[in-house]
């Protein structure tokens, strides 16, 4: 039986595939992808987000090889990034008892 961690991981796998591939490469998130990722999967930040353009920026600052798509590495630097801001916000800055 999968630790907590593990399904955590295995999730994180699923929740790639079933976005990646639908434009060519099952291996990367096109920008459409990203989008559809970043609107069906976190749509709580991008329906809050005054600019438009915020996603695409994102797409750029994640792309670290400049090749226009997300490899599952670059996917995760933004899944670390949000977990470290939710970690800062839930247990840095709470008050200690």
């Amino acid at each position: 039986m999968p630790t907590e961690t593990e399904r955590c991981i295995e999730s994180l796998l699923a929740v790639f595939q079933r976005y990646a591939g639908r434009e060519g490469d099952n291996c990367t998130l096109s920008k459409r992808e990203f989008l559809a990722f970043m609107n069906t999967e976190l749509a709580a930040f991008t329906k809050n987000q005054k600019d438009p353009g915020v996603v695409d920026r994102m797409m750029k600052k994640l792309d670290l090889n400049s090749d226009g798509q997300l490899d599952f590495p670059e996917f995760l630097n933004l899944i670390g990034g949000i977990a470290v801001a939710c970690h800062d916000t839930l247990v840095v800055n709470s008050p200690r008892p």
